[in-house]
């Protein structure tokens, strides 16, 4: 095997894609890009990533309205259809709280503080809910709920009583496991160069996080009000009742899960084992 010698180099010109090693370059200079972003742009780029994840959350719930599909092919084709939001979110650009949660790599090379990474991670929540909200109230008005004769009402009532009534065990791991593959979708889009490289590197560990029912934090910022909204207008059908409290502890420990899965499994487990290499390369380039 014929060694790479550029393994550590962040340009990865030639490549058909970056290296690992390159990669972590890649994701510490885009999260110091992040920590030092104004907050009110950061806020409407979260805004806007919110929108987009919850468009591709509303896609699941078309699917899910389907009855006639097996219980595999439903999931697999949920999952390919709520690849669309992290697809817009790469390429359109936006600030994604559970992509972000790579940022605890350039906080790790040193690059800024833990104050300003954390409040970063606030900031693009709070956008990030705001957006699904957004969409949650576009749709209400749009009579959503009512497509396929009112099936998609009952899907996503169904959706979001089954993530509401999750232990807060379930829901953690469950939490880790989403954000382990949506952060590999999001590293592996840092190493491709084209719209393609990166549409692809997000599809599949998409897919495979919906079809497995792990639990995104920011698309449940949809999923839930929209089934407590179809619920109270009586659009639910006879899907079991979406609790407000068991709501509040999806999205708690949900969110907690997505950083473990996020920031450390991912972040921290490539930070570990390309710092040598990280820490040389910028000893030699100054």
């Amino acid at each position: 095997m014929v060694e790479d010698k550029s393994a550590g180099s962040p340009a990865g010109k030639g490549q058909d894609c970056l290296s690992p090693a390159q990669t972590l370059h890649k994701a510490v200079d885009v999260g110091v890009g992040k920590a030092s972003m104004p907050r009110g742009r950061s806020f409407l780029l979260a805004m806007m990533a919110g929108l987009f994840i919850a468009m591709g959350a509303a896609l699941m719930l078309v699917v899910k309205s389907d009855s006639s599909l097996g219980f595999a092919s439903s999931q697999i084709l949920s999952g390919l259809v709520f690849s669309v939001g992290l697809f817009l979110v790469v390429v359109a650009g936006a600030e994604l709280f559970t992509g972000n949660n790579l940022m605890a790599i350039g906080c790790l090379s040193g690059r800024y503080g833990a104050g300003r990474l954390v409040g970063s991670w606030l900031t693009v929540y709070a956008g990030n809910f705001v957006g699904s909200l957004l969409l949650v109230l576009i749709l209400a008005g749009a009579n959503f709920a009512g497509l396929n004769g009112g099936a998609v009402g009952v899907a996503a009532a169904g959706v979001a009583a089954s993530k509401a009534s999750l232990s807060p065990m379930a829901a953690f791991c469950r939490g880790i496991m989403c954000n382990v593959l949506v952060c590999l979708a999001v590293w592996m889009s840092f190493a491709g160069h084209s719209v393609a490289d990166k549409f692809l590197a997000c599809v599949m560990p998409v897919m495979g996080f919906v079809a497995s029912g792990y639990e995104h934090c920011v698309a449940n910022m949809f999923f839930l009000p929209y089934g407590l909204l179809v619920q109270a207008l009586g659009q639910g059908g006879e899907a079991a009742a979406v609790s407000l409290a068991g709501a509040c502890s999806n999205l708690l420990w949900v969110t907690l899960g997505n950083l473990v899965g996020g920031a450390v499994i991912i972040g921290g487990g490539y930070w570990l084992a390309y710092r040598r290499d990280f820490v040389a390369d910028m000893s030699v380039n100054g």
